[in-house]
């Protein structure tokens, strides 16, 4: 049956949540002749092909002369792939509808290029919808910053672990998984010093479907880690924060007043390509986080036992009901018996 631009478009947001392509953006494409959907594709891991690329594909000679929906502007630079601006020209497509221009200079321009090729192009249809779909990147290059989820697993009377340090495992397996998804999704997962020492966390995403691990960072602002630890292994990327760095992996901490300057160190993340980071813990780097305000989405895992004491979920308190930390629920479902809840911090001005 045929479809209206609407629908291809609304298919594309669709297939452009799929696929794990931080620090990349999330993009989908449908390749449409009189309404038909002949191709589709979407961006699923950095270094793969494209969404256009891999709809061109699977349109093959249907290409020719067809009507391209697209999530996000195509792409008008090399990478570590070829520009899907050139791939659409050669293919003789007849127009291009893009929801979204793409707010990177490196790769913007693409349906300039398009529209001197005689193709027709336009933007902003489900513009909205597209841009949710692709949040985390369009607010990174738009902010200077990665977007931040703070990630919290904890009992039903808010604690993370045991006096004793226990905390393996409050939550189930399912939310685990979800957690191990978040890494993935993010790119790139940020813990504390101290959940270092206490948990000694390897950090990867143990999932299928996962091409490029996380980049995992740790905050040791004083060097007090020995570097064996396990989240210095395991094949994949770390980042490790410290005011002296002497080795490759090392990043100089940016201070304010004798205290980790937090935005600072964020900014210079976005300049090195993270997109997207996943705080994980502990609950004092959490709370320093929330409470310079930047923590962007808050999801909050909650296991149906009562601990009766142990560390709360948030280590950094307030000094009145009137500076407490307020949210706006954005999902909440159940994962086994655990409810799995997402959290929009409120800015003060809105609380």
């Amino acid at each position: 049956m045929s479809k209206t631009p609407k629908q291809l478009m609304r298919r594309a947001i669709e297939l452009s949540r799929h696929g794990f392509p931080s620090p990349n953006p999330h993009v989908g494409c449908v390749i449409a002749v009189d309404g038909e959907m002949v191709g589709k594709g979407f961006h699923d891991h950095a270094g793969g092909p494209h969404a256009e690329v891999v709809a061109l594909e699977q349109a093959g000679p249907k290409a020719r002369g067809a009507d391209v929906y697209v999530t996000l502007e195509p792409c008008n630079h090399q990478g570590r792939t070829p520009p899907c601006s050139n791939a659409l020209i050669a293919a003789g497509v007849a127009s291009v509808t893009a929801a979204t221009l793409d707010p990177n200079p490196k790769a913007a321009g693409g349906l300039a290029v398009l529209s001197e090729a005689g193709i027709q192009v336009s933007s902003g249809l489900l513009e909205s919808e597209a841009r949710a779909a692709n949040e985390m990147f369009m607010t990174a290059m738009e902010s200077g910053r990665p977007f931040v989820v703070g990630k919290v697993a904890m009992s039903l009377d808010g604690r993370v672990a045991l006096p004793n340090g226990e905390s393996k495992w409050i939550t189930s397996e399912t939310s685990r998984m979800e957690g191990h998804r978040l890494r993935a999704e993010c790119g790139a997962v940020l813990v504390g010093r101290n959940t270092v020492v206490r948990d000694d966390p390897v950090l990867t995403a143990r999932l299928d479907g996962v091409v490029n691990q996380p980049i995992r960072i740790v905050l040791d602002p004083n060097s007090a880690l020995s570097g064996l630890e396990k989240v210095f292994g395991h094949d994949a990327p770390t980042w490790h924060v410290t005011k002296h760095p002497l080795r490759e992996n090392q990043i100089e901490a940016p201070m304010k007043e004798d205290r980790l300057d937090l935005l600072a160190l964020l900014k210079d993340f976005h300049k090195r390509g993270v997109t997207g980071l996943l705080v994980e813990g502990g609950p004092i780097t959490l709370g320093h986080f929330l409470k310079a305000g930047l923590i962007d989405r808050l999801e909050v895992f909650i296991a149906p036992k009562a601990l009766g004491a142990g560390p709360s979920w948030l280590g950094v308190g307030v000094d009145s009901l009137a500076n407490a930390y307020q949210f706006k629920v954005k999902v909440a479902k159940q994962l086994e018996d655990d409810l799995w809840i997402s959290y929009r911090p409120l800015p003060k001005s809105e609380t």
